[in-house]
């Protein structure tokens, strides 16, 4: 129950649940009733455009999108509206795919995405097959950090699988994953970075010098929500990093595609750019989406 009330004050809080309360609530009514009468699992759902996915109850990565229709509206409507097919985007904690089958399922971007855990992994591959994005995207069975080697992963806790600190113990459904840098992934830069790590943000960033050095990354979506402290982070330390080689914090408002700078981070996702001119002009010359009854 309370699992239901916290979806609900999701629903009702975000932007197109707000404008649309009793679509997003009928939304997630119809898909509770599905998803508990399905004899499969997995159940294909319409994304955006022509893009699906696959459901399950459970995964909260993208169930999301169900109800609201972006869930996590303001960042992946700014990579819908920044990005374009000729660009490569890097997809750094992917979970099951949201945003890369965003950028490059509905976008046309090539797309290189990370997801470490091998059992979310299978489930991110599923949906690339889907929808028969194999050659525009590059899937790794890893996670990043400041050097290739290996580290213990949290296994059973669907969007906050995440690093093992050092004090975390008595964990039960661990796993051991590959750890690569993201200066490895291409000898091209991206144009967008996502970083979703769980506060291993910190050592994600030591290990991609060479692409925020790189003029060719405009933006980086970054999750800076206090979980560095578990490994002795101080999240003010990226945020001055990025400040260092150019970037600066905005809010973004889809509807009327505007940036506002802020003083700093979010408590959530955060979308940092440089080159706001260039960005801007991408922002506006974006073809309009329709979702939930929006044209944004």
């Amino acid at each position: 129950m309370r699992a239901i009330k916290r979806t609900i004050g999701f629903i009702l809080n975000h932007p197109l649940g707000k404008k649309h309360p009793v679509k997003a609530l009928l939304r997630f009514a119809y898909w509770q009733l599905q998803s508990r009468l399905s004899k499969s699992r997995f159940i294909i759902k319409p994304f955006i455009g022509d893009v699906k996915f696959y459901a399950a109850k459970g995964l909260t990565g993208i169930t999301g999108n169900i109800y609201t229709g972006l869930h996590e509206f303001t960042d992946m409507a700014f990579l819908l509206h920044f990005l374009r097919p000729e660009d490569l985007f890097f997809d750094i904690g992917a979970n099951v795919g949201s945003y890369t089958l965003l950028a490059s399922g509905h976008v046309g971007s090539i797309s290189i995405t990370l997801e470490p855990v091998k059992s979310t992994f299978e489930i991110l591959s599923k949906n690339i097959q889907l929808n028969n994005l194999q050659g525009q995207v590059q899937l790794i069975n890893a996670g990043a950090g400041s050097q290739t080697g290996e580290i213990k992963f949290s296994a059973d806790e669907d969007t906050g699988n995440h690093v093992l600190a050092e004090n975390e113990t008595g964990k039960t459904n661990t796993v051991t994953v590959p750890v690569i840098t993201v200066d490895s992934l291409s000898a091209t830069a991206p144009a967008l970075v996502k970083i979703d790590v769980e506060g291993f943000e910190t050592e994600v960033l030591k290990g991609m010098t060479n692409t925020l050095n790189s003029s060719t990354l405009k933006a980086i979506i970054i999750e800076l929500n206090g979980c560095g402290e578990r490994y002795g982070f101080n999240e003010k330390d990226i945020h001055n990093l990025l400040l260092s080689h150019n970037f600066k914090p905005f809010n973004y408002d889809p509807f009327n595609r505007t940036l506002t700078e802020l003083n700093t981070f979010g408590n959530y996702n955060t979308i940092y750019c440089r080159d706001i001119d260039f960005i801007n002009n991408r922002l506006q010359q974006a073809t309009p989406i329709k979702i939930m009854g929006e044209t944004i």
